[in-house]
């Protein structure tokens, strides 16, 4: 069974046993979590979501991406030049039941 679910305010294309990397949950590892925006389960089609359809998963982990450099700078000017780093949190969730 495949799905497409709504979390973070990005959409998942998931599947029973697949992981996937969502903005980071309050939720600690090894507990459950369901998500109940489902906007797609197969061939059926939300409007906007389905209604009486969750998706569970198990959190596995939390944890940072990869770091992201953002360098911000004018020319001909030697005062406007400022490099950042961002590490955006994420969190692990194994899909385990979709229905």
């Amino acid at each position: 069974m495949k799905a497409v679910i709504k979390t973070g305010g990005k959409q998942y294309y998931v599947e029973e046993g697949s992981t996937i990397f969502v903005e980071k949950l309050d939720v600690e590892p090894g507990k459950k979590v369901t998500f109940d925006e489902v906007l797609m389960l197969g061939t059926q089609v939300g409007n906007p979501t389905i209604k009486g359809v969750k998706v569970t998963g198990e959190v596995v982990k939390h944890g940072k991406g990869k770091k992201i450099k953002i360098f911000t700078y004018k020319p001909n000017t030697t005062s406007t030049r400022k490099k950042q780093g961002h590490r955006q949190p994420y969190t692990e969730v194994k899909i385990n039941k979709i229905g």
